[in-house]
């Protein structure tokens, strides 16, 4: 095995920082550690945001970004039990918590995750605990498999592990990014009514060939009217709020009597904002979702497996093409966007 790899760090936060294309030792696998060779990394719109303000993270110079791959087990170091040489992995987005309640307190809520405050995965190799990783599934190369980590476990986390989904509930996702297409699916799979909304028609098509039912153009009507049109009034079951910020108070206009609003994005601000009057009246459940926890992640796996789930990849890039990636990732993607090492 070679004794040096290639990796992208960043030297500074900034919109813009440079991305360096860097090389440094293979690390050696410690005790209860594995070294993975990594095959794929997912970019996910979290990585725009450490790269432009660090959000706030103890960012560590040099500093190599994402929290999301696929990958082999290259070596294993003493006491490793999980897995063997060989084995196809996938990160978590937050390691070390397993199950239940996250790592973390009141004062100081639960973000030490991969591509933050722990260094990310967007390297040839990485050294970690062998608690870190989840097995890879058995019916996805590893470009679809390194989408799971974040995006498609914050929509399984939502509408699954918390929302309980049913067949016959209403699902309505924001957009067509990895989350809102990751929700569409799982929601369609699960029998429910899925509801999507986006700008233009040809977005709105691609999603209706995923199995969405219904398609509404936020750029030509007031979506919120045309869920009351489409639902005779009734509303909606569960809504994957992206946007956050003001968009929450549309969230809560459309959302059905005893819903659930599963908060999940920031695209319009990390303030969110909405009149109480529907959130009395109609008294659903909002929840926050930071991702999940590595059972759910390995519960996702094994239905990702079972139902033929298939991630949707807008773009795959190469390793020296990273810095165009990044660009993809800001003029938006419709679904994922990987880099194959």
């Amino acid at each position: 095995m070679t004794k040096t790899m290639k990796r992208w760090t960043l030297e500074t936060i900034a919109v813009g920082a440079p991305l360096n294309l860097t090389e440094t030792a293979v690390p050696a696998p410690a005790r209860g550690e594995v070294l993975v060779r990594i095959k794929a990394v997912s970019l996910n719109y979290r990585d725009k945001l450490v790269r432009e303000t660090g959000m706030g993270l103890p960012i560590q110079f040099p500093f190599v970004p994402a929290s999301d791959m696929a990958g082999v087990i290259e070596a294993v170091g003493e006491d490793v039990t999980r897995f063997s040489v060989g084995d196809r992995v996938i990160s978590t987005f937050h390691p070390g918590w397993i199950d239940g309640k996250p790592l973390g307190d009141a004062r100081t809520p639960p973000y030490k995750t991969l591509g933050g405050f722990y260094a990310g995965v967007l390297s040839e190799y990485i050294a970690v605990p062998q608690d870190w990783l989840a097995s890879a599934p058995k019916s996805l190369d590893y470009a679809e498999a390194s989408t799971l980590p974040c995006a498609g476990l914050t929509a399984w986390f939502a509408l699954v592990e918390r929302g309980k989904i049913k067949p016959g509930d209403s699902v309505l996702v924001q957009g067509t990014g990895g989350v809102a297409l990751f929700g569409l699916q799982i929601a369609a799979a699960q029998g429910a009514e899925v509801f999507v909304t986006s700008s233009g028609r040809e977005k709105l098509a691609r999603a209706k060939a995923l199995g969405a039912h219904h398609g509404i153009d936020r750029n030509t009507s007031d979506w919120v009217e045309e869920v009351y049109r489409l639902t005779n009034d009734r509303g909606i079951d569960h809504i994957i709020e992206i946007a956050g910020g003001p968009n929450f108070a549309q969230s809560l206009k459309a959302v059905a009597p005893h819903g659930r609003i599963s908060v999940i994005g920031v695209l319009e601000g990390f303030d969110i904002t909405g009149p109480a009057a529907p959130l009395l009246l109609k008294s659903p459940v909002v929840q926050g979702i930071g991702v999940g926890h590595r059972r759910a992640l390995e519960d996702f796996v094994r239905a990702v497996d079972s139902i033929g789930l298939k991630p949707v990849i807008d773009h795959r890039y190469g390793l020296g093409e990273v810095p165009a990636a990044f660009d993809h990732l800001d003029r938006g993607a419709f679904g994922k966007i990987v880099i194959e090492l």
